[in-house]
């Protein structure tokens, strides 16, 4: 089919977001590829890329374009995808048949009957950002000329497609010389367009085509398809996890949708233990409805499905929707296991999600679970970690209530307990867990030897863990430990994808051991990754300030104040530079506005006066510095400001 309209002028400005408005269907997709064309003949590099989640999942067009870029990568740059091996086979699970990640950690390789803990919902953006620093790395070093990258779908890509392009052109559109177009429905174009920042949001382009009918083969072609696909992936979990997406689809389309739910089950285990939280959403739900209708008497997969819908939509920021689902499930359990688990997490919600917290109500939904326990039958070895696992719902709860040293012990009496009575290759994820919770209370209580301690101890079970590492830099930077910080942060950021909590630390630690340089490049870094961090860009104003940077500073102050406006000490610091740079108009607007924000700020005061006193304002600024002495009565400058008023009254005389 060829159907062309001319490519806009602004195609290859570098980062540059358009967005083409226009019904989805093949005469589209003609348009989308014409420009494409237009744009490989002006030697561009591009791709036209399929983002609909039904076709292609959670990552769906990133994974063909790191597909490609993985195959051209691999001949020719083996160590820069080992650097990456973690976030590209989280994306691309066929890839790990020739590639697989380093630094394994508990939560990667237990088993699905000891997996008590999900990733913090962060660690898909750590993935995102691998990714970009993947491409990046591969435009410097071998394809500098300009890129386009052709969204088709965009409107129907899952949450960490959008994220993703939006972060690539932010971090390195201009950088690379890359722009992107996305494709939307009519009307349905705006609320994507905003998922980007207002400098990299171009030109909107409309394009009225009828609307074209889905492109859907029969009921019973989709069934033949979908089998086929399963006959050729059975005994395969690389390919079975590949193929996850196609198989939900085409058997959801077909004459006998049930058959979908053994793989949306899958896929939502699967993708919630990557930590892709509110992408996996729709297929919980998908197989919870599938479930109900077709085998509403297995409610042991019912429960698997509730308890990671209630991880999914508390990460989303939805405890409110965990709750309806968890208590609508409970009233449906029959088996005194599963309503001990459904018990532990409505505790969970109460103490820990909900914004009304209701920690009496909590502890009493763990006794329940903790009496439903003991007459559930268990075997001996699952009912001590069981128990274990609900004493460690309540340490929390005992921890929240203000009794530290009962949550302390209810944590060390359960790794006993596991201690004492499994072998020691079991449930190994609970045990550091149970070592890191009693670590986090020792460090609330200000025990940090003994929470130092403890993160070591969980260290040596999960080594790999990042996480770790980053609190347990931050004890040693209270501690003053600067080198054994340092040491830990460095050891976080080669564990992980990249981290923008840990590169802010390892900036406040190189910082406290002035060494400013490799601090600014900390915080840089940092901002790169999440440019919403007022208090960072304040830290990194600092060091510019440090190196004589004086412009650099006033813009990282003021991008600081467009985030939090409410900042005087920030605004008072800007104003010292304004005066620095000759600026003293600027550097007076800037006292004023901090005066209202802190109008007990003595030196704000004192500063301001100086400003008025170099503007000609003497008598404001004789009642500026009473007001210091006022607020400041015992100031060790109280005699040479004294005599800056004489003299500053003597001018008005003169005047």
């Amino acid at each position: 089919m060829d159907f062309r309209v001319d490519a806009p002028p602004e195609l290859l400005v570098p980062g540059q977001v358009l967005l083409l408005e226009a019904s989805p269907g093949r005469k589209r997709r003609a348009v989308l590829q014409s420009w494409l064309d237009s744009a490989q003949s002006r030697e561009a590099q591009g791709r036209l890329l399929d983002c609909h989640f039904d076709h292609g999942g959670p990552w769906a067009g990133v994974a063909d374009l790191f597909q490609d870029l993985a195959l051209r990568i691999e001949p020719t740059d083996w160590d820069l995808l080992v650097r990456h091996d973690y976030e590209l086979v989280s994306i691309l699970p066929l890839l790990r048949s020739r590639l697989s990640p380093r630094n394994p950690t508990l939560t990667d390789i237990a088993g699905a009957r000891e997996q008590v803990r999900l990733y913090p919902a962060d660690r898909a953006l750590r993935i995102l950002h691998g990714l970009i620093d993947l491409w990046a790395s591969w435009k410097e070093r071998f394809e500098p000329s300009p890129a386009v990258l052709i969204c088709d779908n965009f409107d129907r890509a899952g949450h960490l497609v959008r994220r993703f392009f939006a972060e690539l052109v932010r971090r390195i559109g201009r950088s690379r010389s890359l722009s992107l177009v996305i494709a939307c429905a009519p009307g349905t174009g705006s609320a994507f367009h905003a998922a980007f920042t207002p400098e990299t949001r171009g030109r909107t382009l409309r394009l009225s085509f009828k609307p074209e009918p889905d492109d859907v083969a029969p009921a019973g072609e989709m069934a033949r398809r979908a089998q086929e696909i399963e006959d050729r992936i059975v005994g395969d979990a690389l390919a079975m996890e590949a193929h996850l997406p196609a198989l939900i689809r085409l058997w959801t389309l077909s004459e006998t949708p049930e058959r979908a739910l053994p793989w949306q089950f899958e896929a939502f285990s699967v993708y919630t233990s990557r930590g892709f939280y509110l992408d996996s959403i729709s297929y919980g739900e998908g197989a919870l409805a599938h479930l109900r209708r077709f085998h509403p008497e297995d409610e042991s997969r019912r429960w698997k499905i509730v308890n990671k819908l209630f991880a999914c939509h508390c990460a989303a920021g939805h405890p409110e929707t965990a709750l309806a689902v968890v208590e609508e499930t409970l009233d449906s359990l029959r088996q005194p296991s599963l309503r001990a688990l459904a018990h532990y997490v409505l505790a969970m919600l109460h103490a820990r999600y909900l914004p009304d917290k209701n920690l009496a109500l909590a502890e009493e939904h763990l006794e329940i679970g903790i009496a439903d326990l003991h007459r559930a039958g268990l075997s001996e070895d699952e009912l001590h970690f069981q128990v274990a696992f609900n004493r460690n719902g309540l340490a929390l709860v005992r921890h929240f209530q203000g009794s530290p040293v009962a949550a302390i012990a209810l944590c060390k009496e359960g790794f006993a307990g596991l201690h004492d009575h499994l072998r020691e290759d079991q449930h190994r994820l609970h045990r550091s867990v149970l070592l890191y919770n009693i670590a986090q209370v020792y460090s609330s209580l200000g025990q940090y030897d003994e929470a130092v301690h403890h993160f070591t101890a969980a260290m040596e079970m999960d080594p790999h863990y990042s996480e770790y590492y980053n609190d347990r830099g931050n004890l040693h930077l209270k501690k003053g430990h600067l080198d054994k910080a340092l040491a830990d942060y460095l050891r976080a950021l080669e564990l992980s994808a990249p981290f923008a909590e840990v590169r802010a630390n390892l900036g406040q630690c190189y910082f406290k051991l002035s060494r400013i340089p490799e601090a600014l490049a900390a915080f840089s870094g940092s901002l790169d990754l999440d440019p919403t961090q007022p208090g960072l860009l304040v830290m990194r104003a600092r060091c510019h300030e440090a190196l004589g940077l004086l412009s650099e500073a006033i813009a990282d102050y003021t991008a600081s104040l467009a985030l939090n406006p409410h900042q005087p000490l920030v605004l008072a610091n800007r104003a010292c530079l304004h005066y620095e740079s000759g600026r003293v108009a600027e550097a007076l607007a800037d006292l004023d506005e901090a005066v209202t924000g802190a109008p007990e700020s003595a030196e704000i005061y004192q500063n301001r006066a100086v400003a008025l006193a170099d503007l000609g304002r003497p008598d404001e600024a004789v009642h500026d510095l009473e007001t210091y002495l006022r607020l400041r009565p015992d100031a060790e400058d109280r005699a040479d400001v004294a005599s800056q008023i004489e003299a500053l009254r003597f001018r008005q005389q003169v005047a």
